[in-house]
């Protein structure tokens, strides 16, 4: 890998290889026509500053780059900005997440804002997730790196993406561009602007994509992961004088695709030997799901999966908004005021099982969908004062989020032959009698076998007894398994199979924020930046469950059986069947703020340390998973430490309230230092940071249902404890202190080393990692599911990211052709993509590389390219995970504990090497 790296950087140094062969009177006329990249106009601070006079870590993304890059969503920028990670899970529309300097927040969970928010045109979008849509004409995308808040709308304690699009011109102008590509891609393109009045310009853009999918079921033979979208918007441009401009934009956007399937990894059971060695042996869970009639691929990278006849993974999203920017020089003070509302709503559907058996899914028939309605006013006074000495802004925002979510969750035809299954694998296996697992017996229990244990008088009374029970040998009972257990609580011929769960979310969230933003000019060559920011946040959640047949979990949750309640409970039930709540609230203050100090010690060069507070807002967890269950650990103060396994609301579960399913507001403080140089044909800009993050919002998938827990760290040294197998060891006897810190360097150089050749490099640094002495809110210990994070690096954080591109426009010589060779890549070390760190879930360092060669002529009025993404085909997963309800246990566990792992593992796929050509005309 280290050796491609350097093959391909040692490319990029040789292509410049003739430019720098040029006699004196062509250097001269190259050094007029350079770009640098320093100079590049950004709006990261709310002012319009050359990007090598803004005293933060931000990267500047022009629309050539995206060009050359083939970036059609932000997900792309992945290849272009090395401390940036977009990735999807089980949906593009709903599960995306963007990552800056190795933190952000997993997206499947819409509780959860993130922790890089998304800005288009100055708008804040609800969620990562709602970003990865086609993004049209582009003017550049700014990445700013480290809290924010004092200056954009919204609260984002890791970083922020601001997409600029084209403005409307008073000029005419169109461009069309057509694409073609492997997998059937085809991807249009058609952008109009042009005045109106002398006054009044418009612009209207649109996009067509179409593509097949990457991954084949084998059942129906279709594909999956495909892609079908449009995009169109308008944008009117009113200017009736040098003092006013108002931009109005609408757009509207639409998805009709299936996504996502997530293949199989490897299946295996794993246990300990007596010298703690691990021994590996075939999948028990696998070869019950194959018994069964189940296919389970095994290579992952083959790209197939088997889907439940009757199931898919719709995803439809319907997505538009309309905003107004006003701008309006006073003279003494400028104003703008950016006021929009959106609309965006995603009807899904999910083989939540994730093999052709009917064990678990979501109906695709519209009634499992989330929606979000936002409107948002930004209003912003800024000027100057004392000879220009004082450049200062001040604001407000305003937000009104209604966030609606449906969803229907049922187990299926086949669930209950599945539990019965592994429940006498399961008993089998703790009892040394693995036969008593047998797909010919009574439910999964071979009776001969059962018979045998039931008769034992060496086995305790108590397991005789229900062994016998389960085996379908107690009197009266003539069936085993949950059959057996059903009949026995009085219910003969309750099943496990088609329950199901109906709830209903509606949250509003409530935020206003009054901030400032005060440069001073201390001297000619230094300044001080002084910025505030007051935040109100009042979230109020109303709430609706309803069971579906689920008759069996409250049953077992309050008998002897009750230990068996795991699966039975895979969808707890809520009592009597249905619960509601109205208006919870959860209410948050914030003052959050930050200190720049600069210094130019020569015009090329700023220097730049800063310190900040950041935050992000808490809430609520949309899952009714979090709801108190039987079986549950309480804290010393009555809360639960650790949730149960069982019935909603029985046993020892406190009544439902909403309230449980809060979490707290996430915050940070960093410091950064920092260099910018922008010289003649140079461009270099260095930070270093050091970001403590607490009570981060650490939101995992066990294989059943979303965990959210707020991690810190305790200041006494806990002993280990936060590593060991018991979640009620490990409280903080003392203070706490932020559980995340981020640090490291960054690096981006920008080379033109003649006018028709750039090269840009990046380079990232982040260590991320918990600390060790963890604890969650309050103080309290560390769930024993997260034995792993201690000392840890966070999931999806890589130590070091190089990036790199080279572009050459060469002029071929005659009637104005222009030749375009590009190149670039991204290289990430080895990262765990589950939030758990499970090991199973690791992914290797992997480079990524994308090629564009192509023709343009009469001075850009026609071009033609042809692309490769991913040239070399490399295999990678996003995210891998617990397979739902599918086996118990890890490698780590198995290894920490001797506790034996049976789970299998899915993974959401990077995409494979796509090619293809595209053909643009300008007019």
């Amino acid at each position: 890998m280290n050796k491609a790296l350097w093959l391909l950087s040692s490319a990029f140094v040789g292509f410049a290889a003739p430019a720098l062969a040029q006699d004196q009177a062509e250097t001269a006329a190259r050094d007029a026509a350079i770009v640098q990249q320093g100079d590049i106009i950004v709006t990261a601070t709310r002012r319009s500053q050359a990007l090598s006079d803004v005293p933060i870590a931000v990267s500047a993304i022009t629309a050539d780059t995206l060009q050359n890059s083939g970036a059609s969503d932000i997900r792309q920028l992945n290849q272009v900005s090395p401390s940036l990670l977009v990735s999807s899970t089980s949906s593009e529309a709903g599960a995306g997440v963007a990552r800056i300097r190795g933190v952000g927040t997993v997206g499947d969970n819409p509780g959860l804002e993130s922790s890089v928010a998304t800005f288009i045109d100055g708008v804040y979008r609800n969620r990562s997730g709602v970003g990865l849509t086609e993004l049209g004409a582009i003017d550049r995308i700014e990445v700013l790196r480290g809290p924010q808040g004092t200056l954009f709308g919204r609260n984002a304690s890791a970083g922020l993406i601001s997409v600029i699009t084209a403005k409307p011109k008073f000029e005419h102008e169109g461009t069309a561009e057509l694409t073609y590509g492997n997998y059937d891609y085809w991807r249009a393109q058609l952008g109009l602007t042009g005045p109106i009045t002398d006054t009044l310009a418009f612009r209207l853009d649109g996009v067509y994509a179409k593509r097949d999918g990457f991954i084949k079921d084998l059942i129906s033979g279709r594909d999956i992961n495909n892609r079908d979208r449009w995009l169109a918007r308008g944008q009117l441009l009113y200017e009736p004088t040098d003092e006013l401009s108002v931009r109005i934009i609408g757009d509207y956007s639409d998805r009709n695709e299936e996504c996502c399937a997530a293949p199989y990894l490897p299946a295996r059971n794993v246990t300990r030997a007596a010298d703690g060695s691990l021994v590996f042996g075939p999948s028990t869970v696998a070869g019950i799901l194959r018994g069964l009639g189940a296919t389970i691929p095994q290579d992952p990278y083959a790209r197939r999966v088997a889907i439940t006849p009757g199931q898919s993974y719709r995803g439809d999203v319907r997505d538009w908004g309309l905003s107004g920017e006003v701008n309006y020089d006073l003279g003494e003070a400028q104003i703008t005021s950016i006021t929009a509302y959106r609309n965006w709503r995603w009807k899904r559907g999910q083989d939540a099982d994730f093999n052709n058996l009917d064990l678990l899914h979501r109906q695709d028939d519209g009634s499992a969908n989330q929606r979000f309605k936002t409107f948002t006013q930004e209003l912003r006074v800024q000027g100057k004062a004392f000879d220009g000495k004082l450049d200062w802004l001040v604001g407000g925002y305003f937000a009104n989020e209604d966030l609606t979510l449906n969803d229907n969750l049922t187990l299926g035809s086949d669930f209950q032959d599945f539990a019965n299954c592994l429940l006498a694998a399961n008993l089998g296996a703790q009892l040394g009698a693995p036969s008593l697992l047998s797909l010919q017996g009574t439910n999964c229990f071979n009776p001969a076998v059962g018979g045998a244990i039931a008769s034992n008088p060496g086995v305790p009374a108590n397991i005789r007894q229900l062994v016998g029970l389960l085996s379908g040998l107690a009197p009266g009972v003539p069936v085993g398994g949950y059959n057996a257990l059903a009949a026995a609580l009085g219910m003969p011929g309750a099943s496990l199979s088609n329950v199901g769960s109906r709830d209903h979310y509606k949250q509003n969230s409530r935020n206003f924020a009054f901030f400032t933003h005060n440069v001073f000019e201390v001297t000619d060559q230094i300044s001080v930046t002084l910025g505030g920011r007051y935040t109100n946040e009042r979230k109020t959640l109303d709430a609706s469950f309803q069971d579906i047949d689920n008759d069996i979990c409250p049953a077992i949750s309050v008998s002897p059986f009750s230990a068996l309640q795991q699966l039975a409970c895979l969808i707890p039930s809520v009592p009597g069947g249905a619960f509601a709540q109205d208006n919870a609230k959860k209410k948050e203050d914030e003052f959050t703020y930050t200190a720049v100090l600069s210094y130019k010690p020569i015009e090329e060069l700023l220097l730049y340390a800063s310190y900040s507070k950041g935050y992000k807002a808490g809430g609520f967890n949309l899952d009714r998973n979090s709801l108190d269950r039987a079986g549950r650990i309480a804290y010393t103060d009555g809360s639960t430490l650790v949730n149960g396994t069982g019935a909603i609301g029985a046993g020892n579960a406190r009544a439902p309230n909403l309230q449980q399913l809060t979490f707290k507001p996430e915050g940070v403080h960093a410091t950064e230092i920092g260099a910018k140089f922008n010289g003649r044909g140079f461009d270099l800009n260095l930070s270093a940071f050091y970001q403590v993050f607490d009570n981060f919002q650490l939101n995992t998938f066990n294989g059943v249902n979303f965990v959210v827990e707020s991690i810190n760290a305790c200041k006494s040294d806990l002993g280990g404890a936060p590593t060991d197998n018991d979640s009620t060891n490990g409280a903080c006897p003392g203070k706490t202190k932020g559980g995340v810190v981020s640090k490291g360097v960054e690096a981006e150089a920008y080379m033109t080393l003649s006018p028709n050749f750039m090269v840009m490099q990046g380079f990232t640094y982040a260590d991320t990692k918990y600390r060790k002495n963890l604890v969650g809110a309050d103080g309290k210990p560390l769930n024993a599911a997260f034995f792993q994070l201690p000392g840890s690096r966070l999931s999806n954080s890589s130590l070091y990211t190089l990036t790199g591109s080279a572009t050459w426009t060469p002029d071929i010589g005659w009637n104005g052709l222009k030749g375009l060779v590009y190149a670039d890549y991204r290289y990430q070390s080895g990262i765990n993509t589950g939030s758990d760190l499970d090991i199973e879930k690791r992914q290797q360092g992997v480079m990524v590389v994308n090629a564009r060669v192509g023709l343009t002529g009469g001075d850009g009025q026609w071009g033609i390219e042809f692309w490769g993404q991913n040239l070399f085909n490399t295999n990678y997963m996003q995210v891998a995970f617990d397979s739902p309800g599918q086996g118990s246990g890890t490698t780590g566990q198995t290894a920490a504990f001797g506790t034996p792992s049976t789970q299998l593992f899915n993974a959401f796929l990077a995409e494979p090497r796509t090619y293809g050509v595209t053909v643009r005309t300008k007019f």
